[in-house]
């Protein structure tokens, strides 16, 4: 059944966006304000950021503990904000019985937050903490310097996200400003709120019209207009970066389709010659501007050969001139299956952003065509001539492949987790490697993954110790011929390959890499172990593999059983995971001078039901001591999660000035002291895990977790078993996991300590 919309115009002003999508089982709500950064008084840089920042602080009637950012996580949702140069949005996804709960605090905190200057106080520092890590991280400064290419009075030039002496809290003329800004801004005239979720347009439009309504009314206010970005000069920038002026309406639209296009994989494309050729190894667009008329986009090619910049450039612009001659419904035929695709794939959260932003998943109308065609015009041209474009893409087809009767291996777990209706399914096949993946089976899937990518599936290859683990989840019958098509290449990898390290890692968030670590370390690979070579036959004949299938129905598994013949390797006996019994502390080198510590404490299967309460409650004590109260930093979390099988409490801190030691102390305190079980806290739990309330990458994730685990159970088990946890229950578990023998492992980028850890309860005092 298609989605319904429907749009209208609230009392006092507001846009309301309505879709009702019955495929979805949780709900979202997008809120967006036309005012970003560049609408602040350059005299305060930083002030649109900070007033997003501080709405989330808690109202009179909602205070921080019951605020939304506690509220949606202890539904088990998702929340977050984000400040542009001339837009804020808000949005949050949760299940369908806290939809209510979660709209009336998004509209409350908006229409009446607490600014009191203590509130503030504490907000800068985490603004100032977030600029630290913006300053000191690659990516960040990059795309910084892309952004002075422009004119100098142009604000894209300036800086604006804030920090501890941009932010004059003492100033009058600050505190009017931000007052100011907030009433001028925050009002239902320049407000659009989306909603989108299973419920029917009537109870939707019911939700929206009594919580916006808390919104104060106010007609749009103008944003002034930027000055041109050129100024009559040329670019300077020798980057593949382009800008433009007097753009007509519909040009972001357009924008979307032109990246398509230019990160197209599929063979014919520029981008594949490119590949082909050896030039580059992929490339990514990214929209680093777009108001009134103005654009600022930039290509960015990864694994480039920097002697072939000159052709590379020559290649991208004889692709311009291919486009340019291509029919324009022919350039929006492929574009149109791949927002279908999105559309039909998209979570709650996803739709309620893309209406919105007034960019839906669909292909361009009437006027997003008329900005194409000035959009193309106004590109470089290298003077090709006739360039075909790419034959269709055979994994947004949604019909099955030909099956030829085989039947799936015993080794194939076959779970009725996820609904066999066709929409998500997901495979999973792992291989245990007699050593480590050769660097060439890791880069066999790249060309593949970009064509997954841009068909809206999800397909990981991922390489813990020697294991190999292939991941696919979307649509069935695309996920069949994705599979086929992953093992084939596989299959192709040749011991002549050249097998050449990969190239280094793009930088990121020293957090995010002890993440990305966490899985190897979790089954003991040694830190930097040299990766060994393995031939084909040793892949093929050596490897023992098992598998799972999730959300197929009995075509699709006939289907899947035809792909699964040329898998390569031998079926498996389980090899089920176990917590490890020792504690370890690993050193990661990450990038950047900022601290970091994931601290993982794994659980026996007996108490995870325990734990996963017991992170529950204790993610609003982290987060209130660890990043409001003594502001270590911006970067701060704490959840249950299941790594490679093993379940376990998983908390993580990245500060700018405190060291990972005195992090781990903070953390033994949180976990030593008193927590509370609620009624409310158990069941809110117990309801995340009804089927119908769980995202099907949740599900699939789940059940894939306990296979590693050899746990059987059911999510109608793990219900019952979060029902049945006692405060006592909890108490012996804090007991257990504050215990001397207690198998904490600590990933941090410093050294171990040289005195014994975890270290007494007793805190030292913050350094401010």
């Amino acid at each position: 059944m298609p989605d319904a919309t429907r749009s209208l115009r609230l009392a006092n002003g507001l846009h309301l966006l309505l879709r009702h999508s019955p495929r979805l089982n949780r709900a979202a709500a997008a809120l967006r304000v036309r005012a970003g950064s560049h609408d602040a008084a350059p005299r305060w840089p930083g002030l649109a950021h900070f007033l997003e920042h501080l709405l989330f602080l808690g109202t009179a009637r909602f205070p921080l503990d019951d605020g939304l950012m506690r509220f949606v996580q202890g539904a088990g949702g998702q929340v977050n904000a984000s400040t542009r140069e001339r837009t804020t949005d808000f949005f949050f996804e949760v299940p369908c019985a806290a939809f209510a709960g979660g709209l009336e605090r998004l509209c409350q905190m908006l229409a009446e937050p607490l600014l009191d200057i203590a509130r503030q106080q504490r907000e800068r520092e985490v603004i100032h903490a977030e600029f630290i890590a913006w300053s000191r991280d690659a990516q960040a400064r990059g795309e910084f310097a892309l952004l002075q290419a422009v004119s100098p009075r142009h604000p894209l030039s300036g800086f604006h996200a804030g920090n501890r002496f941009s932010l004059a809290l003492h100033d009058p003329a600050f505190q009017h400003a931000l007052r100011e800004f907030h009433q001028r801004f925050y009002c239902g005239g320049q407000m659009t709120l989306s909603l989108c979720g299973p419920q029917p347009l009537e109870q939707l439009e019911a939700l929206g019209r009594r919580y916006a309504a808390q919104l104060p009314a106010g007609t749009a206010a103008a944003q002034a207009p930027p000055p041109p970005l050129l100024d009559g000069a040329p670019l300077r920038s020798s980057e593949l970066l382009f800008a433009h002026e007097y753009l007509p309406a519909g040009a972001e639209r357009a924008l979307q389709l032109l990246a398509e296009h230019i990160t197209d994989p599929r063979p014919g494309s520029w981008l594949h010659t490119a590949q082909q050729r050896q030039w580059a190894s992929a490339c990514r667009v990214r929209t680093l501007y777009a108001f009134a008329g103005q654009a600022l986009w930039h290509v960015k090619m990864l694994g480039s050969d920097a002697s072939r910049a000159a052709e590379l450039r020559t290649l991208l612009y004889q692709w311009f001139d291919a486009l340019r001659q291509a029919p324009a419904e022919q350039l929006d035929e492929h574009f149109s299956r791949v927002q279908k695709r999105r559309a039909d794939t998209a979570s709650a959260v996803q739709l309620a952003r893309a209406d919105c932003a007034g960019l839906p998943l669909s292909g361009l109308d009437q006027q997003a065509q008329h900005a194409l065609a000035a959009l193309l015009d106004s590109l470089p041209s290298a003077g090709h001539a006739h360039w075909p474009l790419p034959a269709a893409e055979a994994l947004l087809l949604d019909t099955l492949p030909a099956s030829d009767g085989a039947v799936l291996p015993a080794a194939v777990d076959v779970a009725q987790s996820l609904p066999s209706l066709g929409h998500t399914a997901s495979f999973t096949l792992r291989w245990r490697l007699p050593t480590a993946a050769p660097t060439a089976l890791l880069q066999a899937l790249q060309p593949l993954q970009a064509r997954a990518s841009q068909a809206s599936l999800h397909l990981q290859l991922d390489h813990p110790g020697c294991f190999l683990q292939l991941q696919c989840r979307g649509p069935q019958a695309a996920v069949i011929r994705t599979v086929a098509l992953a093992i084939e290449h596989l299959r192709d990898v040749s011991s002549a390959t050249a097998l050449s390290e990969q190239a280094s890692a793009p930088v990121t968030m020293p957090i995010r890499a002890l993440l990305a670590h966490l899985p190897e370390a979790l089954v003991k690979q040694a830190p930097g172990a040299a990766r060994m070579l393995i031939s084909d036959d040793a892949l093929c004949a050596d490897a023992q593999w098992q598998a799972q299938a999730n959300g197929f129905d009995a075509a699709g598994l006939q289907a899947l059983a035809t792909a699964m013949r040329a898998v390569p390797g031998q079926p498996a006996a389980d090899g089920f995971a176990r917590p490890a019994q020792s504690r370890r502390w690993q050193r990661v080198e990450t990038s950047g001078s900022e601290h970091a510590l994931l601290l993982f404490c794994p659980l026996l299967p007996s108490q995870q039901a325990a734990g996963r309460l017991l992170a529950q409650l204790l993610q609003g004590p982290v987060y209130q001591r660890l990043r409001v109260e003594l502001q270590l930093g911006y970067a701060v979390f704490s959840a249950f999660r299941q790594v490679e099988g093993i379940g376990g409490l998983l908390f993580g801190v990245q500060s700018p000035h405190t060291p990972a030691p005195r992090i781990l102390q903070h953390l033994h305190g949180i976990l030593a002291a008193a927590v509370e079980l609620t009624p409310q806290a158990q069941q809110a739990l117990t309801e995340q895990f009804e089927q119908a309330n769980m995202d099907p990458a949740d599900i699939a994730h789940w059940a894939w977790q306990n296979r590693l685990a050899g746990n059987p159970g059911s999510l109608q088990t793990l219900r019952e078993a979060l029902g049945d946890v006692r405060h006592a229950d909890l108490q012996r578990l804090q007991t257990a996991l504050l215990a001397a023998d207690a198998p904490w492992l600590c990933l941090a980028n410093s050294a171990e300590p040289a005195t014994p850890w975890p270290p007494s309860n007793e805190l030292l005092p913050e350094r401010q």
